[in-house]
């Protein structure tokens, strides 16, 4: 008997595993539409933002094509991609945890940083800011690029605590964000027009900083990766549609 190595899987992938699955066994066929996430999270007893994932995995698999405001269709039922779902081609962790997380460690990032903030800190957050809105006015802003003014903002905020670790697990979150489940929802749900709005929230989360205020600047944080945890889970038509269903 030869044993074989039990691989951990996330949720997500779960999910998209047994709809592929199902797609594969003809339950749905090229060309159908599969049911709205709302319903398939409820047969499968998970959230929607699980199911969410899931199809933003089948996606970059090839099996379905997502159209905003249209729904989700099976692609190509046959797809040899699957492997992109499960296994050497790791889309990279889940969007609504990783956002889960930050929120968790980022908020008390911000309210140690206030707790010593110094004119270095703020002038470099000034900095962040400057090329953030600079590159967004350019087009060009985007959490995959390594010189980002969104990933420097929040990396020098953990840099300011003045403890090495933090500042590594910021960096190692970020590049989830960069990995391309994530991508590919932010791209989806048009993440990168809100930018503007996030310019704004780290304004407020540099004030709060600059202020000495660690409470506000934790609170400031939160309300700043819930806006981003909404337009993932909202910032789209078909959600929408869905809704009116």
């Amino acid at each position: 008997m030869q044993l074989r190595a039990i691989e951990p899987q996330r949720l997500y992938q779960k999910v998209a595993e047994q709809i592929g699955d199902l797609i594969r066994q003809g339950t749905w066929r090229e060309g159908d539409r599969l049911p709205p996430e709302r319903d398939l999270a409820t047969h499968l007893k998970v959230s929607r933002p699980v199911v969410r994932e899931a199809m933003v995995a089948l996606e970059l698999a090839g099996f379905v094509e997502v159209r905003t405001g249209a729904g989700t269709y099976v692609r190509n039922p046959g797809a040899d991609g699957f492997v992109k779902v499960t296994g050497d081609g790791e889309p990279g962790p889940s969007p609504f945890e990783l956002i889960a997380a930050r929120r968790v460690i980022e908020g008390e990032i911000a309210a140690l940083a206030a707790g010593s903030a110094s004119p270095d800190l703020v002038s470099g957050l000034d900095t962040a800011m400057a090329k953030m809105d600079h590159d967004i006015r350019q087009g060009t802003q985007s959490a995959s690029n390594e010189d980002d003014g969104d990933w420097q903002f929040h990396v020098r905020i953990a840099a300011a605590t003045g403890n090495a670790t933090l500042e590594a697990i910021v960096s190692q979150l970020w590049l989830g964000m960069r990995r391309p489940l994530f991508r590919a929802l932010s791209d989806r749900v048009r993440l990168p027009e809100n930018a503007m709005r996030a310019l704004a929230e780290h304004r407020t989360i540099a004030d709060r900083i600059a202020a000495k205020d660690a409470a506000g600047a934790r609170t400031a944080m939160h309300e700043h990766l819930d806006q981003v945890r909404d337009v993932l889970m909202h910032g789209t038509d078909e959600t929408e549609t869905e809704a009116g269903e």
